[in-house]
């Protein structure tokens, strides 16, 4: 959901003109929370917060929790103290990325050209498909009563002449709403937001602009662009300005795959042992590299995220010789990442890692190193864990794993159970 401040006065009827607006904004209304009030109707109307209890952050809340201040990504206490009546429940992140895919599947039936920019919303551009399906409004309408109708979750759809005001739109349009902004309102609609409403503008370049006493969209429209580049600098200034007469000349470019798949988790202690908080790295390279072979994708970077007892956020990442999708290469470059984070002395409450720079691996040359003749070459470790992934199918998730300092033999043990796995299923019966 789109974080941008909003005006009391821009979601209204702007007109019904349709014939210049063929970009649409779809975001899906608090996608966590919803999901798992469509497998228990009996928490709607309810304050849900989705994260973890003790320890973890608000990962999403219902409208209910955030009439009471509670916003993603603030401490789980923190929320608790604003809302104590609230229902907690623990975020099931495979249901929420099957769910995504297959309303992203749902909006590429509209139209080829989707860009998904995260798990919860994306660009269409719909102007192939007004023929077939109607105008933008008639779409919109029709997707978000197949998304309600299907999945049990809500969407709100913005539609105007560009991505900047589509994404403006749906914000204006939130919860489970549409907003329709015609080419000849884009100035209007604008005119009507706050600056912090902008791309581009936070809490530094809002309090630079309120210096110069521009505090409002209107306000940027009618300053030169001399007066905003000393305010803000040379390229933000021409930028702002564009983007308060409503000009955005970025086209809708489809995304095929997921750009990154990462995990992260929150101890349940302040952590202080480096050799534990490696260990869970591990945990967390096993399920990114197993993500990867699901979706039949590599990595080109490996970034290491980590989160200190003082909520100071720190991240490294580093790219790689070559594309792969094995857990051992992903920790290799994990652990190493983490040996040159400083903590200063302070414990560590949160780690993840992400996979990016992410490229199909159908047609992917397999690359050879100097080990290749090693039982633990890449190909060996690779298909170790491709064994792995056989065991967990049949057995669950949690049946084999790997351990720090017993990789090698705990991928052998995989190994031999995939292998029997592979056996029994061709054995013959009777």
């Amino acid at each position: 959901m789109s974080k941008a401040p909003r005006s009391a006065t821009a979601n209204r009827d702007w007109g019904s003109d349709e014939s210049r607006t063929s970009i649409m904004h779809v975001d899906m209304d608090a996608f966590f929370a919803m999901c798992e009030l469509a497998r228990r109707p009996e928490l709607h109307g309810l304050p849900v917060i989705v994260g973890g209890r003790e320890r973890g952050v608000v990962l999403a809340a219902t409208y209910e929790a955030r009439a009471f201040g509670v916003r993603s990504a603030v401490p789980m206490a923190s929320a608790l103290r604003l809302c104590p009546q609230a229902v907690v429940v623990p975020p099931d992140h495979r249901r929420y990325t099957d769910v995504s895919r297959a309303i992203m599947a749902t909006m590429g039936e509209i139209t080829p050209i989707v860009e998904q920019i995260s798990i919860d919303e994306a660009f269409l551009d719909v102007s192939g498909a007004r023929r077939r399906l109607g105008p933008p409004t008639a779409i919109g309408a029709r997707l978000r009563a197949h998304v309600q109708a299907v999945h049990g979750v809500t969407c709100s759809v913005g539609i105007a002449k560009n991505k900047f005001l589509a994404k403006l739109a749906s914000t204006h349009a939130k919860p489970d709403g549409m907003l329709l902004v015609p080419a000849e309102a884009s100035v209007p609609f604008l005119r009507t937001l706050p600056v912090g409403a902008l791309w581009g503008v936070g809490e530094k370049t809002e309090a630079s602009l309120a210096r110069w006493g521009i505090t409002t969209v209107a306000q940027v429209a009618d300053t030169d662009v001399a007066t905003l580049q000393a305010a803000v600098g040379r390229v933000q200034g021409a930028h702002l300005h564009d983007l308060a007469w409503g000009r955005d000349p970025r086209p809708v470019v489809p995304v095929s795959h997921e750009r990154s798949i990462g995990n992260e988790t929150t101890f349940g202690a302040d952590q202080s042992d480096l050799r534990a908080v490696e260990s869970r790295v591990l945990e967390l390279c096993d399920k990114v590299a197993a993500r990867l072979r699901e979706q039949s994708v590599v990595t080109r970077t490996v970034a290491l995220k980590v989160r200190t007892s003082d909520f100071r956020t720190l991240t490294r990442s580093r790219t790689l010789d070559g594309p792969t999708d094995v857990a051992r290469e992903l920790y290799r470059v994990a652990r190493e990442l983490l040996a040159g984070v400083d903590l200063q002395g302070l414990p560590v409450r949160l780690v993840g890692v992400r996979a990016e720079s992410l490229q199909p691996r159908a047609g992917l040359a397999e690359q050879l190193t100097l080990d290749e003749a090693s039982a633990e070459r890449p190909s060996a470790q690779r298909d170790a864990e491709l064994a792995l992934d056989a065991v967990r199918l049949r057995f669950g998730k949690s049946a084999i794993g790997l351990g720090p300092g017993g990789m090698a033999s705990a991928s052998r043990r995989a190994v031999e159970d995939g292998e029997r796995l592979r056996d029994s299923r061709h054995a013959p019966t009777g």
